[in-house]
């Protein structure tokens, strides 16, 4: 089947792209001598997951208990959950999965660590746990100063094993420019490995020094002392991206295929797929733009449930049935939306990559 036939909207894949995305980041990992722990959360496909093992991939990231035990039944046994996770409820479902599965967890609380700690002291087993270390993000994880008294807080605890440390610089996404995004990542980087440093001359066994995000991977993965890097949208990238210029739009391996429903006027024209498709986060850069034509024709200005409306580039004009292709703002909060997604090479449909972790949120 062409690509163009199929049914709208329609999330399409170009195998191609996606295979070149995966390879050229395997490749910097490599050059980096870190180890490459993907963020499966952006794809959350045991296919794509399975290109990026195949790759070299050390194991996968994930953010939720949920998704591990999905690629975990898909055939997957190395996970590191990037998330505070925390109650007994979640510590026995780790408990279990852990008869089939190697596992890291985040936590950034003593509090939080206990939950996990009483359970898998209980059945005399051991849980290997990081600590999330905030380099300037301001969501979760403890500030680098504060890491030390929280190691020192986990060693009391039995049933847990301090393994590593970790972080994300998402702080990147709000820098102006490239050069900008670099520094951060840099930063990110050489916060961490201090931070592991000050940890270890106390006497604790930091195995791992764990980096993420797209935009600062390649900074952040050259810093001395860095283990690991982990991430995520890479695999797909997404207007966001190229305006933080990490990539360029022949790097972007996912789009959404739309039809043009309505043209009620030479000001807008309206397409099948809304917030039901397409996430309503916009692009980071452009408050006001929730993704972009490939073929520059224009952006989606406003998306409700079933519609996007789309704003015309000055002298572009639309007609009612025509197909368009459309760059999302954010990707991941896209693929979550969906069973499965189309993979197409060179125009033609060659597969279905089911979505194996979609909804999988606790």
């Amino acid at each position: 089947m062409n690509e163009l036939d199929l049914d709208t909207p329609a999330v399409v894949v170009d195998m191609a792209r996606l295979e070149q995305n995966v390879a050229r980041m395997a490749a910097v990992a490599g050059k980096a001598g870190v180890r490459l722990r993907p963020h499966a959360k952006t794809h959350k496909s045991a296919a794509v997951a399975r290109l990026q093992i195949d790759a070299g991939a050390a194991g996968l990231t994930v953010a939720k208990l949920g998704e591990a035990e999905a690629f975990a039944d898909a055939g997957f046994d190395d996970f590191f959950i990037a998330y505070p996770t925390v109650g007994q409820d979640k510590a026995r479902r780790l408990l279990a999965l852990s008869e089939r599965a190697r596992l890291i967890v985040g936590v950034d609380s003593e509090e939080g660590a206990r939950t996990l700690a009483e359970v898998f002291s209980a059945a005399d087993r051991r849980l290997d746990v990081r600590i999330e270390v905030d380099v300037g993000l301001n969501r979760t994880g403890v500030g680098p100063d504060a890491a030390l008294a929280l190691a020192r807080s986990l060693a009391r605890l039995p049933g847990l094993r301090l393994q590593g440390l970790f972080t994300h610089a998402g702080q990147a996404y709000a820098e102006p420019s490239p050069d900008r995004v670099a520094a951060v990542g840099r930063s990110e980087g050489e916060t961490l490995a201090r931070c592991a440093e000050a940890l270890r001359a106390d006497g604790f066994d930091i195995e791992d020094v764990s980096v993420g995000s797209t935009p600062t991977a390649v900074e952040a993965m050259s810093v001395a002392g860095v283990t690991e890097c982990r991430p995520g949208t890479y695999v797909f990238n997404d207007a966001t991206q190229v305006a933080l210029g990490v990539c360029g739009p022949e790097q972007c391996a996912l789009t959404v295929l739309a039809t043009v429903a309505s043209v009620p006027a030479p000001d807008r024209a309206v397409v099948d797929a809304g917030t039901k498709t397409l996430t309503s986060e916009a692009i980071r850069s452009r408050t006001d733009t929730f993704g972009l034509l490939t073929d520059g024709r224009g952006r989606l200005v406003r998306l409700t449930e079933e519609h996007g409306v789309v704003e015309p580039s000055p002298n572009a004009r639309f007609r009612v049935g025509e197909r368009v292709r459309i760059l999302p703002s954010h990707v991941c909060p896209v693929v979550n939306l969906h069973d499965r997604l189309t993979g197409v090479r060179d125009g033609h449909v060659e597969c279905a990559l089911d979505v194996t972790a979609r909804g999988r949120v606790r």
